[in-house]
């Protein structure tokens, strides 16, 4: 049975990105990791309470990543880039291959330009580092047809 990690990058834990997981991954067993409950520092800081590494590692153990933020200011959250950032720093990042990756991108009216943009980044992250990329959903209806292949 695969490990299936659904990352939140929402600031609201509960909110519309986790609704549509939820969806895409009705009936499914799977562990959710809300990037608001981390500590993770963005590239060219140090503190002793930087969590990435326990971030990463869950990562890391998981099979197939549901990765989620809403659109904030037309891109992703903060929290969300931020561990893209740290993730392509790391040398774990190699990692990563061969893992499947679903990417969840909704807001209440981002327009083509910005959801082409997210899928843009998250197509090019599993390019990188050997992802299989499934694609992204924007509502429930998208994420239910992504789920089905799940």
């Amino acid at each position: 049975m695969k490990r299936i990690l659904f990352i939140n990058g929402s600031p609201n834990r509960n909110g519309n990105t986790t609704a549509i997981a939820k969806q895409m991954l009705a009936g499914k067993k799977y562990e959710t990791l809300n990037l608001v409950d981390y500590k993770i520092y963005p590239l060219g800081q140090s503190f002793d309470d930087d969590q990435f590494s326990e971030v990463m590692q869950r990562i890391l153990e998981a099979d197939v990543l549901v990765m989620g933020s809403p659109v904030y200011w037309h891109s992703m959250t903060g929290q969300f880039r931020t561990l893209l950032d740290r993730i392509y720093a790391t040398p774990l990042k190699h990692q990563l291959k061969e893992k499947d990756l679903y990417f969840i991108f909704q807001g209440a009216g981002p327009s083509s330009a910005m959801l082409e943009a997210g899928n843009y980044t998250m197509s090019v992250f599993c390019r990188l580092f050997g992802l299989h990329y499934y694609g992204m959903a924007t509502n429930s209806n998208e994420a239910e047809k992504l789920g089905i292949n799940l």
